[in-house]
């Protein structure tokens, strides 16, 4: 039993010691080199060029080995090491054979599960076949419910738009025209266009049906809509109606005009033509009361007689009852307080019957604004309404024909005998004020109208400013003069006339207008002279002329205007003659003092050529010096009774003694210089005393 262990371990013993050698045997060196001296040495240059630079090869000839037998080492050794690995392959062979049980169970199971994973796929390949067939259904069924809605939603909608509710019939044919009536008219005529409008709806078999029955509500429509709408507009012919509250209340209902136009043009223009003809008859019957209402207020101004270069007496007023003179009637040629008319401007028209209980007048212009007023108001409202309840602008045109030309054939006769420049002028302004309040509203339909009214006003003012200046230039002096040296009445008229007129012009500008204030200053400039050379004294004209150009500055200044050109000129003609005046009184109290002076003495003692003798001074030095008090005092009295203005009076002696002071101190000067004129210090007067005397009437002053 010992021995099959021991045979057992000498045999593993064998086996271990196996060697691989005995059955191979050592490989055939020797042949291979003998076969390889029988080989081509061809290609051996470039092999020996390639291993030149090879490390290798260059070490193994530095240590002098032969390369047959350091090729025969590297053999056996892959030999050694071939053999150690088939020897690793045996001794694993046991876990080699166990590996490839377990892979071939592993395919097994594999191919069971490629077996089961096939039969899924194949379930799964016919389920998707089936959902693709239900996705085609659904996408079938949804398209035919789209298409069913689609027609049920067009369908629907035709129905609706062509059927005819009972509800409607009743509204159209028995209700009150009211909101729900305006609605229902809505309705109506959208189920009129549709019919209209769709060649489809005309084929269809529902339309034989419903068509007649929306034509009968169409007529009932349109009739009870013009007799609703005509009653409207006859409730304007009522007398007192106020016409603004009934157009308010009817344009509520401006849909029946929109249903007429669209669905009963016919209708719709006798509906037109009927308003146009009510209003037109209507607002022309109103302004024609208006304007006689207005008639029994009209205040006259002027006539044909009031200009200002005629003489009072030809005018025929001093023997009138009921008219004052036109000397006392400043309101012609005067701005006064008819300037209000144009600060009320945006006032209510005048309330005739109220003015009247007060037994009150006016100036036309005042007249002029009120009636314009209520003709800008009046157009304003009417434009509005006829462009929000008709629709047209254009219709304004034909219903304000009338009243336009009732206020025109008024404003024509009037102004055809207007002779009140002031009061056109004024009419010119309110005309452009109206055009600017027109602007701000942007209302446009009065443009054409105010601009010919504007158009008519210019010309006649001119007419008449042309009848004033024709008046100054063709005065007859003779009946116009009085031998009164104060100012003249047409002075004042001419005055109060051209500040007027500045006045007026101050925001505007007219360089026309300048101009014709220019002719006419000196149209009077001329008169005034003319007037002047009728006194027989020139101190009397040069008075004559100072009282009247000293009123007109203080009429300009009072007016509250800058006379410009008008006031500098008359101010510089003033101070000219109030120079000719000092030396005129002068000369009649003092002319041998002042001829003395003015021939042998100067301002400059130095230039003096002749020299003055005691005989030449002592009688002007003792005659002044006897009486100069005296001369003063009439001098003073003399400014007093000539001068109508006091303040200009006393600056004109104040002039006049200051030059006297003068004169009388070059006289003393050449009494200092002539020989022996000492002696006549005693008689000389001290300026003190003449300086004390201008003191004391400059206290006056």
């Amino acid at each position: 039993m010992e021995v099959i262990p021991a045979a057992a371990a000498a045999h593993d013993g064998q086996k271990q010691r196996f060697d691989l050698g005995v059955f191979v045997g050592d490989l055939p060196l020797d042949d291979d080199d003998a076969a390889s001296d029988n080989e081509s040495l061809e290609g051996l240059q470039q092999e020996l060029e390639d291993c030149k630079n090879d490390q290798e090869v260059a070490n193994i000839l530095a240590n002098g080995i032969k390369m047959r037998d350091y090729t025969k080492g590297v053999e056996n050794s892959i030999r050694q090491v071939e053999l150690d690995s088939i020897q690793d392959y045996i001794t694993e062979s046991e876990n080699l054979v166990l590996l490839h049980d377990q892979i071939s169970d592993c395919d097994n199971i594999l191919s069971q599960m490629e077996t089961v994973l096939t039969g899924f796929q194949t379930e799964i390949g016919s389920i998707s076949s089936e959902i693709k067939v239900l996705q085609e259904k659904s996408m079938d069924m949804g398209l035919k419910l789209r298409n069913r809605k689609a027609a049920e939603s067009k369908l629907s909608k035709f129905v609706e738009d062509i059927i005819v509710p009972p509800r409607m019939i009743d509204i159209i044919v028995d209700g009150e025209v009211n909101d729900e009536y305006m609605k229902t008219l809505e309705i109506l005529s959208k189920k009129i266009k549709f019919i209209e409008a769709d060649s489809m709806v005309k084929t269809s078999k529902a339309l034989k049906d419903v068509q007649p029955e929306v034509e009968r509500l169409r007529q009932k429509a349109v009739s009870k809509i013009f007799e609703f709408i005509i009653q409207k507009f006859y409730a304007l012919r009522k007398p007192k109606t106020n016409i603004q509250i009934l157009q308010q209340s009817v344009l509520k209902y401006k849909y029946t005009i929109v249903f007429l136009k669209e669905h009963a043009k016919e209708i719709y223009a006798e509906v037109r033509t009927a308003y146009i003809d009510t209003m037109n008859k209507v607002l022309s019957a109103h302004f024609r009361a208006y304007i006689q209402a207005l008639e029994k207020l009209q205040l006259d101004i002027a006539t044909s007689t009031d200009l200002l270069g005629v003489e009072t007496r030809s005018t025929g007023y001093l023997f009138s009852i009921g008219k004052e003179p036109l000397k006392a009637r400043s309101s012609v040629f005067a701005l006064g307080e008819r300037i209000n008319v144009l600060k009320d401007i945006e006032q209510p028209a005048l309330i005739p019957h109220i003015s009247e209980a007060k037994s009150q007048k006016y100036p036309y212009e005042v007249l002029f604004r009120s009636l314009q007023k209520l003709l800008i108001d009046t157009a304003t409202s009417e434009y509005l309404f006829s462009d929000d309840f008709f629709g047209e602008e254009s219709l304004f045109q034909d219903i304000f024909a009338g009243p336009i030309q009732v206020v025109d054939e008024y404003f024509d006769a009037v102004l055809l005998n207007c002779y009140d420049a002031i009061g056109i002028m004024l009419m010119i302004r309110i005309i452009h004020q109206h055009q600017l309040i027109m602007f701000k509203r942007r209302i446009p339909c009065l443009d054409s109208y105010l601009d010919k009214v504007n158009m008519s006003l210019w010309p006649r003012f001119k007419m008449v400013f042309d009848l004033h200046l024709s008046s100054l230039r063709n005065a007859n002096i003779k009946t116009l003069w009085e031998d009164d040296v104060h100012p003249h009445y047409v002075t004042r008229r001419y005055a109060e006339f051209t500040a007027s007129l500045v006045h007026l012009n101050v925001e505007y500008g007219d360089g026309q207008l300048d101009l014709n204030l220019e002719r006419l200053r000196m149209a009077i400039e001329d008169l005034l002279v003319k007037l002047a050379k009728m006194f027989p004294k020139p101190k009397m004209q040069t008075v004559f002329l100072i009282n009247n150009y000293d009123l007109t500055i203080a009429i300009l200044k009072e007016a509250g205007t800058e006379g410009g050109k008008t006031q500098l000129h008359f101010e510089e003609v003033l101070k000219s003659n109030i120079a000719i005046y000092v030396e005129e009184v002068l000369l009649e109290h003092f002319s041998d003092l002042i001829k003395f002076v003015k021939t042998r003495t100067s301002e400059d003692p130095a230039s003096s050529s002749d020299k003055a003798n005691i005989g030449d001074v002592e009688p002007l030095v003792k005659d002044f010096a006897n009486r100069w008090k005296a001369a003063i005092e009439l001098m003073h009295k003399d400014v007093i009774t000539s001068f109508s203005n006091f303040l200009c009076g006393m600056e004109i002696l104040k002039a006049a003694l200051t030059q006297l002071l003068l004169y009388y101190t070059r006289l003393t000067e050449c009494v200092k210089r002539v020989n022996c004129g000492s002696a006549l210090n005693k008689d000389l007067v001290s300026i003190s005393s003449i300086l004390y005397e201008i003191k004391k009437y400059s206290r006056t002053f």
